[in-house]
């Protein structure tokens, strides 16, 4: 168990905050929580058994899998974000999200062709699904970049679906080695997808593939993660199952079932481990350390020093959403803390299967069928 550290006493500056800002600021710490972590889910979606499974990406008949001298593109160079994004004096108001209430067909027509030949064949794009009106899609987003490195992937990517007339979340995982076409450039895995071409190449890979054109997003890093746990004073994570795996100066670390406090490098940690245990293991740590998160961001601990939150928040993260949309979500937000009504969704095993690319890597490929069976749940599709 790790104790927490004692918060620092906040600044005089920070007690004329306006009252909106800081009830904005409240749900958007909770979206910069949960990207944080891949959260991989445990819904309960049963999919049939899929004898011939229809895959998003097709190896032609018998072809075989050889090295090619494709090479990915150069990630674009970072951008390191000092204040939060707000529209200058005269601009026009960001268009809200349309509603979409009938399933679209797409076609090839509608994207891009690749500019590097895939090594897999391209199938038909899957069209956009539909949801209710007023439905926002929010892809919560969190990068491997390191301190002072240029290039990075968002090994994290979770759809979080909101719905106000029904007073509910969804949030849905995609693994980052899901291996899909990213429209104008090539089949790759997802994660590559915001560094080749940043949020609209993200967004038209996810219409592409999964039937879902994201309205806004929100990008943080690891070590923003650390910063905001340790700022929070710490989680209490209810540990479902002991994890004993190696730990950066410690060796074997354990935590063990139970209740748990961790700061912000042992939640980190949690979240990240892999030598003993697999991805969608890790997926149910992080869903552990999400609801802890929430608690803590929600209690009047929280909300109470909201004004430092904010400080941290505006210097490490990028977003197309201004502070008025995070507000109109606010009324939905605390009904979620009261009735807990947010349901977990995952691309998982039995959405793909493993397939060896051209550089002998293994990937994901997802199966149509079961993929969009899932995205219709999550998108409370009728």
């Amino acid at each position: 168990m790790v104790k927490a550290r004692e918060p620092d006493r906040l600044g005089k500056r920070h007690q004329c905050m306006p009252i909106k800002t800081l009830r904005s600021f409240i749900l958007v710490m909770l979206a910069f929580l949960l990207t944080a972590c891949s959260l991989p889910g445990m819904a309960s979606v049963s999919s049939p058994p899929v004898l011939r499974p229809e895959l998003l990406l097709v190896a032609p008949p018998g072809s075989t899998v050889t090295p090619t001298p494709f090479q990915p593109l150069p990630p674009t160079p970072t951008y390191l974000p000092t204040d939060f994004p707000t529209p200058a004096p005269g601009d026009p108001p960001t268009a809200e999200p349309e509603a979409v209430t009938a399933d679209q067909s797409r076609t090839w027509a509608d994207y891009p062709g690749p500019t590097v030949w895939p090594d897999i064949e391209v199938p038909p794009p899957t069209g956009i699904l539909a949801h209710p009106e007023g439905q926002v899609n929010i892809l919560l987003l969190g990068s491997d970049q390191r301190p002072n490195e240029g290039g990075f992937r968002t090994d994290t990517i979770i759809l979080l679906t909101l719905d106000p007339a029904s007073g509910s979340a969804h949030l849905t995982s995609f693994p980052r080695d899901l291996y899909v076409y990213i429209p104008g450039w090539t089949v790759q895995r997802i994660n590559t997808a915001f560094g080749y071409g940043g949020f609209d190449a993200l967004a038209l890979t996810m219409e592409y593939n999964f039937g879902v054109h994201p309205d806004y997003y929100v990008l943080v890093n690891l070590w923003s993660f650390v910063d905001l746990v340790d700022s929070l004073g710490g989680l209490n994570v209810q540990v479902g199952q002991t994890l004993c795996d190696h730990r950066d100066g410690y060796g074997t670390y354990c935590a063990y079932q139970g209740l748990v406090t961790m700061d912000g490098e042992t939640a980190l940690w949690y979240v990240r481990s892999r030598y003993s245990s697999s991805d969608f293991d890790r997926g149910r740590r992080q869903q552990e350390v999400i609801v802890a998160a929430f608690d803590k961001l929600i209690s009047l601990n929280g909300l109470g020093r909201a004004p430092e939150l904010y400080d941290l928040y505006i210097q490490n993260v990028t977003t197309n959403m201004s502070f008025d949309q995070m507000a109109a979500l606010l009324p939905l937000a605390v009904e979620l803390a009261d009735t807990g009504n947010i349901e977990r969704y995952a691309i998982s095993p039995a959405q793909v299967v493993d397939w060896i690319n051209y550089s002998g890597a293994m990937v994901l490929l997802p199966i149509r069928s079961a993929v969009l069976d899932v995205m219709r749940q999550a998108l409370n599709s009728p």
